[in-house]
């Protein structure tokens, strides 16, 4: 593991404390874990970025998935 030294508002600082009491952690734990699901978010945006990218190159076709109508079973409506 590696020491970083950050810098950040004083707010910001406050609000964090907070959450940590309530989470009963540490300002190190809850960081560690607030940038892992901030680089997780980020893949999953460029992931669904190139998805829009393919779709919009290739947009479905109005029978692409009409295969499929007859096999649906949506239950009781």
């Amino acid at each position: 593991m590696k020491t970083v030294q950050m810098t950040l508002d004083d707010d910001l600082v406050k609000q964090v404390d907070v959450a940590i009491k309530k989470l009963h952690t540490n300002r190190s734990a809850f960081t560690r874990e607030a940038l892992r699901d901030a680089l997780n978010r980020l893949d999953t945006l460029q992931l669904e970025q190139q998805h829009l990218k393919g779709y919009l190159k290739k947009p479905v076709t109005e029978t692409e998935f009409s295969v499929w109508e007859d096999e649906q079973d949506w239950g009781e409506v």
